[in-house]
């Protein structure tokens, strides 16, 4: 993939995260995006976070002690973990409901 379809798929990708973001309220869990980097930060401080790896053409996030590195799958039209493969949005929900301790919506395109 050349470089401008992947800022494209990432801005899209950080686009859909920022918009299941949202409705959180600010005072459990808020967000900030600025140049290829989305940080969430909950009410105690801690902070999850998102960011465009651009010489990798990757997307990597950070959650606590873990991270994840995310390639393009153009078949499966996902960022899928360059491990295990599972899919980004499915962890970025799994972390986020782990950290506030209830479920929570799926990030929708």
């Amino acid at each position: 993939m050349d470089t401008k379809e992947y800022t494209q798929l990432v801005d899209a990708c950080f686009a859909r995260v920022a918009d299941w973001l949202e409705p959180f309220d600010p005072d459990q869990l808020d967000y900030q995006s600025s140049d290829g980097v989305i940080t969430l930060v909950f009410a105690d401080k801690t902070r999850f976070v998102l960011n465009r790896q651009s010489a990798a053409h990757q997307v990597w996030f950070a959650a606590g002690a873990r991270a994840w590195h995310y390639n393009w799958d153009a078949s499966r039209r996902a960022w899928v973990d360059d491990r295990d493969a599972h899919e980004l949005y499915s962890n970025v929900v799994r972390t986020v409901s782990a950290k506030l301790g209830k479920p929570l919506p799926p990030i929708r395109p």
